[in-house]
């Protein structure tokens, strides 16, 4: 499910000639937030539902370099979930199909009075089950990674 486009700003661009590491979190976190809207916890949503998502984990791997002006589209696969959590996997491609970039995240619901987690809404649970979700056997390959220095 594509969730995010956008190009790569100017001032995304660093010292290499093209997208800054932190910019493609900055990409992947405007995607978290359209995904947010979309299950129905947009601004009027946090509000009037007293609930919102925080980031527990990311791991984010560069596989493309982005330039200035490159168009970039993020899709969204729901791992797995459980009452307050969601397990993701994103990946940010150019205008081409080309792979950029992945970011696997965990997220927690919180209730934002309470500041603990909670729940989802039943609102927010029939949004999540709407999500294209990768069967327990079918993740990406990048899925699951952990990061190390492989030994022979």
């Amino acid at each position: 499910m594509q969730l995010l486009t956008t190009r790569v700003a100017p001032e995304w661009v660093d010292y290499n000639g093209h997208m800054n590491d932190a910019e493609y979190a900055r990409v992947f976190s405007l995607a978290v937030d359209t995904l947010m809207e979309r299950i129905g916890l947009d601004e009027d949503g946090r509000e009037n539902l007293g609930y919102t998502l925080f980031t527990l984990e990311t791991h984010l791997c560069y596989r493309r370099e982005a330039h200035q002006g490159q168009a970039l589209a993020v899709d969204v696969l729901l791992l797995d979930r459980d009452a307050k959590r969601l397990h993701l996997f994103f990946t940010m491609h150019d205008a081409n199909g080309e792979l950029l970039a992945t970011s696997e995240q965990m997220l927690m619901g919180i209730d934002t009075h309470q500041h603990r987690p909670a729940p989802f809404p039943p609102a927010v649970v029939d949004a999540i089950e709407a999500l294209p979700r990768a069967e327990a056997d079918a993740w990406p390959q990048a899925a699951g990674r952990r990061i190390g220095i492989p030994r022979r």
